[in-house]
């Protein structure tokens, strides 16, 4: 696996103003690890996730198996090894007040969740402040916690953490949980736009 995915803690940061999506992901130490791009116009969503910003390394591949993604299951690609990695699917009418997605294995066996803190403040989110009251998204297999992605404040630049220290044992492979994190940007910004 490449070495990009073998941290614990990354910052994303979607591009304010750009008429498509484009994401980056630092390191602890501000450097620049992944870059990506969304495509104007598509119908299916197919996300290149590459090792710089002039795309001559695609490290990840995030694709939509359908075109409505109101329970869309997105697969995660590594692209140098051209394997499914894991998936992450959208579960539809709980993500209306909350969102919440499932993590699956390469085999499409539920092993985990990915949900928002909490149904009070999701609601908050949706009804009243909206981008003012960041968002907070746990990943958990059972009972215990594996990752934390935390929107920080800023009411001009979505900026996320992604935290994998509770993760001890490894058991949530990185590529599929920053694929979760570009995922959510992403969906934000369609939803906030």
């Amino acid at each position: 696996m490449n070495l990009i995915f073998q941290g614990n803690q990354y910052l994303l940061k979607r591009q304010a103003i750009a008429l498509t999506g484009k994401f980056r992901v630092y390191d602890p130490a501000g450097k620049l690890l992944l870059f990506s791009e969304q495509k104007m116009f598509r119908l299916r969503e197919d996300i290149r996730v590459f090792a710089d910003e002039a795309k001559t390394q695609e490290v990840l591949q995030i694709k939509a198996r359908q075109i409505v993604d109101f329970s869309a299951a997105y697969d995660v690609i590594d692209s140098a090894a051209n394997q499914k990695v894991g998936a992450l699917r959208r579960k539809g009418l709980k993500s209306i007040l909350r969102d919440e997605w499932e993590v699956l294995d390469v085999n499409d066996n539920v092993i985990g969740l990915l949900f928002e803190d909490s149904m009070g403040l999701a609601m908050l989110r949706r009804v009243f402040l909206g981008s003012l009251l960041p968002q907070n998204y746990d990943i958990t297999f059972g009972e215990t916690r594996v990752a934390d992605l935390k929107q920080r404040f800023n009411i001009f630049l979505y900026q996320l953490d992604i935290d994998f220290s509770m993760d001890t044992g490894n058991k949530l492979d990185r590529r599929v949980g920053i694929a979760a994190g570009i995922l959510l940007a992403a969906i934000e910004g369609k939803q906030s736009s």
